[in-house]
């Protein structure tokens, strides 16, 4: 049934038709377009702008169609989107007489923007609760690994000591902020535009509250026209998916790097790993890779939906029908890229003999010691850096290790340099060049000795509890 042949003597043709379709990526939004019809049909009939007995037979019908599901649609692209189908049935049922009462003071353009926000809500709640469950696992692994002193890296070169529970500490600190991203966004895409009609409301007196309170909005568009063509909701939700996935990508990075035998630090569970077609001994972080690869595509739906929002003139142009594909393809991938990679982070083992090998190796306990220089011999830490990055060079030059450095051997660089002698005793030399008593001294707030991570849990551990209980609630 053409529901709009007034105005046109001649149909689209076939191709036309499915060009301009939207039927299929209409399907992420039949739920949310049969909660907007009910919604304004029932504040119709409360206002008394439609009769009451009219208004019953097309909410049974909506409630019928919400029971049978999105299969009970016409699937003929001539329809050109989800509310015409939805209107065709309804029409189906009741008779064009009552199911014509459906659209009063409602467009398809408000109708849309609407629906997009109700499912959008949900599918950031979806996501919220999964970053939440991936950090919960990172909170226990690192309570796990309090004391598993590896080597940190800056340039990829070794650092200093660190412990694997402050490194997936790391993790959790860039997922909460991905989390908070979309906690502020959703305050954006919880607003209704529902009575913004075409684009200049309408003269029947709607109750545009009810409406925003029937669908759990936090407040209504106060202009029409900003109401129907807004969609900067959607290109701030896929920049928050692709900083999320970019948090994910880099996660994936460590685990590619960390599992190969020059490192040893993890073994990626088997589930998550494939081996070659003719190399019998690999084994090959797959799923790693493939996450890695998979998060680029939202980059790109990014910039493919700001590019068709560039140059789209206030208010509604059909371009907007092409922005919503890219937002459920873009929240489809990170979803499962996030479930995907959160499952096979938190099913790692961890090699600690390789850990704490690298965490001695290459000097990365150094600083440490220029450190005990200014604490112990007074002298400033430029001083101090100076000294000990010559005591590095001559250490590789001569084969020495970390233990072979001693009091001696700091003063007679000292010596050389121009500096006087520093005096300080060996065990407290040893010490500060001990990964384990190097992680250790390290007890300010956000650092990585075991206290200061649990400190750090523990804050977490707070923070998950509430917005659990508060995600609870909205969905």
């Amino acid at each position: 049934m053409n529901l709009r042949s007034g105005r046109l003597d001649k149909k689209m043709t076939e191709d036309a038709a499915i060009y301009t379709s939207s039927l299929d990526a209409d399907r992420y939004i039949f739920d949310s377009d049969v909660k907007c019809n009910f919604a304004h049909v029932l504040m119709l009939k409360n206002e008394d702008i439609i009769d009451e007995e009219i208004a019953d037979k097309i909410l049974e019908a909506l409630t019928k169609l919400k029971e049978e599901g999105f299969e009970a649609l016409n699937f003929d692209h001539s329809v050109e989107d989800i509310h015409m189908a939805v209107e065709n049935y309804v029409t189906d049922m009741v008779g064009e007489g009552v199911a014509g009462f459906m659209h009063t003071a409602k467009s398809r353009n408000d109708q849309v923007a609407t629906d997009v926000r109700l499912t959008l809500r949900s599918k950031i709640i979806e996501v919220q609760i999964a970053i939440l469950e991936f950090m919960e696992g990172l909170v226990k692994l690192a309570e796990e690994h309090k004391e598993t002193v590896t080597i940190g890296y800056t340039h990829l070169q070794h650092a200093q000591p660190i412990t694997m529970a402050h490194n997936f500490m790391a993790y959790a600190q860039a997922l909460r902020r991905d989390y908070e991203r979309l906690n502020d966004t959703y305050k954006r895409v919880n607003q209704n535009p529902l009575g913004s009609a075409a684009m200049t409301t309408t003269s029947f007196p709607i109750n545009r509250e009810l409406t925003t309170k029937l669908l759990g909005f936090d407040s209504y568009l106060e202009n029409s026209m900003d109401g129907v063509s807004a969609r900067d909701f959607i290109s701030e939700t896929v920049f928050d998916l692709a900083t999320l996935t970019t948090s994910l990508s880099k996660m994936c990075e460590e685990l590619v790097l960390w599992s190969t035998y020059e490192f040893g630090i993890i073994e990626i569970a088997d589930e998550f790993s494939s081996t070659s077609s003719i190399m019998p001994q690999k084994k090959n972080p797959d799923v790693a890779e493939v996450a890695r690869a998979k998060s680029t595509i939202i980059n790109g739906e990014l910039v493919t939906i700001m590019t068709i929002l560039k140059a789209i003139p206030y208010t509604y142009n059909r371009d907007l029908q092409e922005i919503t594909p890219h937002l459920w393809n873009s929240l489809e991938v990170a979803y499962n890229t996030l479930k995907i990679v959160s499952e096979m982070v938190l099913s790692i083992k961890i090699n600690k003999k390789r850990c704490l090998e690298l965490a001695g190796a290459n000097f990365g306990t150094v600083t440490d010691l220029a450190d005990v220089m200014v604490r112990e011999a007074n002298i400033p830490f430029r001083t101090a850096h100076k000294i000990v990055g010559r005591l590095v060079n001559l250490s590789i030059e001569m084969g020495l290790e970390i233990e072979d450095i001693d009091s001696r051997f700091i003063d007679g660089i000292a010596n050389d340099l121009g500096f006087d002698k520093l005096k300080l005793s060996n065990d407290l030399i040893q010490k500060s060049l001990d990964p384990l008593e190097n992680v250790k001294m390290r007890q300010v707030p956000g650092g990585p000795s075991p206290e200061m991570v649990q400190l750090a849990c523990n804050n977490m551990k707070e923070f998950l509890k509430e917005e659990f209980d508060k995600k609870c609630i909205e969905k």
